[in-house]
């Protein structure tokens, strides 16, 4: 590098035929001749494919020396690496880069730069944003952002294991697992998107962006919103029409970890007719650094849809024949009825959701449960959130919680199919001055078995800006927008919709104490008495983008 510290790589050669070749390079902090990310296999696919692969240690990890600050060195190392791939004899001036995650961002990093070598980037399962990928709706993603900054802040990975996520105050839970971090300390004290988290950001300037670029990314990936988000700001954002022009978006049925690929499937939903990220990926690469293969005829979008086991192209995400469909919160019992899991969700145009609709804010119908932080909903405890597709499992525990309201659709006479963003619109009040709304879409088969299909939480504070956050007044009424990211499923004849409504989500997200106090330094908790309104003035409801037929 060009500060004299050596970074060291591994390169893999088509065969023993000498001569000049494109490159894919792959930069990680996860090893390059570790079993996790199968690496070595990742280098001889290249090389039977006809590329030269280099795939390299980042600086302070492994093999290569330095130290480990993520995000901080990947322009420049990113830079200096291609500038020493591109001066082999072996490489025919022609380098794109592909990975995912972390080796995503070591792409976002260089992508702006415009090196003169670098051809093309296929970022997968990233988001470009470091704020929005580890604050879901103002919410700490726990189990997964707070976690990794604590097991990759070592040369090698720690015993994330030990890190225990009930441990008080949040500021030391690091510190009480053996290892207090710098990269963990921003997660507790900045958990506004401040000056700290532009800086991290600030070297992603989208209008300078000129390389093509495939976005890929899946449905139970915790970064599928910060991947489409990326897509569309360069799309919107780069200065070059070209470029502007040669993005690309791929959504499949995967979570981080790609365990569909070794399961065969979504919780119950099969996914035969998959394929998925590497050939597409290498189509992607033919056609930039060899000018071979038809990438370029491509439908600007594919997505896969999950129950219809079929692939479908698209010119723009949300696909342009989804129509937003409101389906709305109803109680069966009377009004002010305690919650539980007899609540409706009718779909617009039907004789109740009209009702509600003509209904007075007088009657205000309304569900309410008491959210403890001491005692949060545990969906995800002991379960890994980077493998959601092969961790769904069975909602009806969850369900029965009396801090969990149910609203479930009548069953389907005939399929449903989604495609695009899912939102909630939950109007609320709350006896605390700070809380967390949590909403979960689901689907009910005819046998009862609930599987989620995706989620999301908005913390109270956070409502309106993520910069400025501003506390709640007890007992009034606020709307809610919840962000369930999107999806490609359908649900099946005789299935039902079902929307969960809570407060908690523990431990994918921190517990919000609801004191109203400082997140990261709280050790003490509130109870809160939540009402969840839903009438003509209130209209509280699920927002699908429902695909039309045709």
């Amino acid at each position: 590098m060009r500060d004299g510290v050596v970074l060291r790589a591994d390169v893999y050669l088509p065969g023993v035929v000498p001569g000049r070749f494109p490159v894919v390079l792959i930069r990680l902090p996860y090893g390059k001749r570790e079993a996790y990310c199968y690496a070595p296999a990742h280098g001889r696919f290249w090389a039977r494919k006809g590329y030269i692969c280099v795939i390299q240690d980042v600086r302070g990890k492994w093999a290569s020396a330095g130290v480990f600050e993520p995000y901080v060195n990947e322009a420049q190392d990113g830079w200096d690496t291609l500038d020493w791939v591109a001066a082999q004899p072996w490489c025919d001036g022609n380098i794109g880069m592909t990975g995912e995650s972390y080796y995503g961002s070591t792409q976002w990093a260089v992508a702006p730069l415009g090196h003169p070598n670098l051809r093309c980037l296929a970022p997968g399962n990233v988001d470009p944003d470091r704020y929005g990928a580890v604050h879901d709706g103002g919410a700490l993603c726990f189990a997964t952002a707070a976690i990794w900054s604590f097991d990759i802040c070592d040369r090698r990975n720690l015993n994330h294991y030990r890190f225990d996520p009930w441990h008080l105050p949040l500021a030391t839970t690091a510190e009480a697992a053996g290892r207090q971090t710098a990269t963990y300390q921003r997660l507790v004290d900045h958990p506004s998107r401040d000056a700290e988290w532009d800086a991290l950001d600030a070297p992603c300037k989208y209008e300078d962006i000129t390389v093509p670029m495939l976005h890929w990314g899946g449905w139970w990936d915790v970064h599928t919103h910060g991947t489409i988000a990326g897509w569309r700001r360069v799309r919107e954002r780069s200065l070059s029409a070209e470029a502007r022009g040669d993005q690309w978006l791929m959504l499949a049925a995967t979570d981080h970890e790609l365990s569909p690929e070794f399961i065969g499937k979504v919780g119950r939903v099969p996914v035969r007719g998959h394929g998925w990220s590497h050939d597409r990926v290498r189509r992607f690469m033919d056609w930039h650094l060899k000018g071979e293969g038809d990438f370029g005829s491509s439908p600007r979008v594919q997505y896969y849809v999950t129950g219809a086991d079929e692939w479908r192209g698209a010119d723009d995400w949300p696909p342009r024949r989804i129509e937003l469909q409101d389906w709305y919160l109803r109680s069966r019992g009377h009004a002010g009825a305690a919650g539980g899991g007899d609540g409706r969700l009718e779909p617009e145009g039907s004789a109740s959701a009209k009702e509600a609709a003509a209904g007075s804010s007088a009657e205000r119908p309304a569900d309410e449960l008491v959210y403890d932080p001491a005692d949060p909903v545990q969906a995800w405890c002991g379960r890994n959130v980077w493998s959601a597709a092969g961790e769904l499992g069975d909602r009806r525990p969850v369900e029965e919680r009396p801090d969990v309201l149910v609203y479930s659709s009548p069953c389907l006479e005939e399929a449903l199919e989604v495609a695009g963003p899912v939102c909630v619109h939950l109007h609320a009040a709350s006896t605390a001055c700070d809380t967390d709304f949590t909403a979960a879409l689901v689907d009910v088969f005819p046998d009862g078995y609930a599987q989620l299909v995706w989620e999301g939480i908005t913390r109270a504070r956070y409502r309106d800006s993520e910069r400025e956050p501003s506390l709640i007044e007890p007992g009034r009424v606020y709307e809610y927008v919840i962000d369930l990211a999107s999806v490609g499923y359908v649900f099946a004849p005789g299935h039902c919709v079902r929307l969960e409504v809570s407060s908690s989500n523990f431990d994918r997200y921190d517990r919000n104490p609801n004191t109203g106090g400082e997140h990261g330094r709280e050790t003490r908790f509130e109870i809160a008495r939540q009402t969840v309104l839903h009438d003509g003035v209130h209209p509280s409801r699920l927002v699908l983008p429902v695909a039309r037929r045709g």
